[in-house]
């Protein structure tokens, strides 16, 4: 049974909004540094395909980005980022909760996703993950948001933390499923141990030529795939997996996955615009924001241990394990204690 301090009760009360989900939450918080253990009894049902969210589009960038707004224009901003093979439906669940306490949320689709759209025919359908990152600094400045709350999962975790390394004056914290993220093609090219391997022989797959027209031909059935390994407790019925499949039909989808991919291993080359950055994300930079970082106990997708990368994350920090049978898509399976991490990462801010 989960231990909760009084500090986080004082917290708690103070966030009146959310008082009734967060009764409902087993959470702790730890200290600078800690770890506590999170019960995940509230998550979601494996049917949330009702909650279908409406875009709005903004030029941005290179982008036409197609993104879901809630809460008060005046409100604090919160920045959630979708992974792959996933959209911001994976949100559905947590925007509401935030928007109840009174943030202005905003869930974008990353390029190759939903709505979000190249402005240009002739722009390279570029992946990697420097320009993901501009992408949301991008949108950011379109939409007149200085300094918000970013927090994500998979490709969108690994892009709120570059944000957060490489421009710490525009995120006022860090909320990041399964921690440090951050990578570069050198350090991709260390081997690992054959189990590890084996946990990425998607990446491998999507290497070949093959692999992209396979990708291509059978997206939906290899993204459910995807979503099944790497929440293997999580019972999702067709009409959720298909809410978000739609995304997928993005015209530039399988030309950006294969892309990052293929970058990850040295494959395929990046942009020179974006050659600086990657020198720098090269150097595995530390996270000075505040940041909360959570791990689920059936995360079946390659993840890093959470002291592996604990001595990244420099300001104020706290991690925090989620049990009871959450996998990889954190935010969807257990949106109240994903919710409350952003609540809380705020207020170590």
């Amino acid at each position: 049974m989960l231990e909760v301090i009084s500090h986080q009760r004082r917290h708690l009360l103070r966030v009146a909004a959310l008082a009734v989900a967060a009764a409902e939450l087993f959470a702790t918080s730890g200290a600078r540094s800690g770890s506590s253990d999170t019960s995940a009894t509230n998550a979601a049902s494996g049917s949330q395909a009702s909650n279908s969210l409406k875009v709005k589009q903004v030029d941005a960038g290179d982008l036409n980005i197609g993104y879901a707004e809630f809460g008060p224009a005046e409100g604090p901003p919160v920045l959630l980022l979708h992974g792959w093979p996933y959209d911001i439906h994976a949100f559905a669940e947590v925007a509401p909760r935030l928007e109840s306490a009174g943030y202005r949320v905003i869930v974008p689709h990353l390029r190759g996703y939903g709505t979000t759209r190249f402005l240009s025919a002739n722009a390279p359908r570029n992946g990697q993950q420097a320009a993901l990152a501009v992408d949301a600094v991008n949108l950011m400045d379109a939409l007149k948001i200085r300094t918000p709350i970013i927090a994500g999962f998979d490709w969108g975790a690994r892009t709120a933390n570059i944000v957060a390394a490489l421009w710490p004056e525009r995120c006022k914290a860090l909320v990041s499923v399964s921690g440090y993220l951050i990578g570069s093609q050198a350090a991709n090219q260390m081997p690992l141990p054959p189990a590890a391997e084996l946990q990425w022989w998607y990446q491998y797959y999507f290497a070949t030529e093959r692999g992209r027209a396979g990708y291509d031909k059978y997206r939906r059935d290899f993204s459910k795939l995807i979503w099944q390994i790497a929440s293997p407790k999580w019972r999702f019925d067709d009409a959720t997996f298909e809410r978000s499949a739609a995304a997928l039909e993005n015209p530039d989808h399988v030309d950006i996955v294969i892309h990052n991919y293929r970058w990850r291993l040295g494959l395929a080359e990046g942009e020179a615009k974006y050659d600086d950055l990657e020198k720098r994300l090269a150097q595995a930079p530390t996270i000075d924001v505040p940041a909360i970082t959570l791990e689920s106990d059936a995360n079946g997708a390659p993840h890093p241990e959470p002291s592996a990368y604990a001595k990244k994350f420099t300001g104020r920090y706290e991690h925090r394990t989620i049990s009871g049978g959450i996998g990889h898509n954190l935010p969807q399976e257990a949106p109240l204690v994903f919710a409350q991490a952003v609540i809380d990462v705020d207020h170590l801010s």
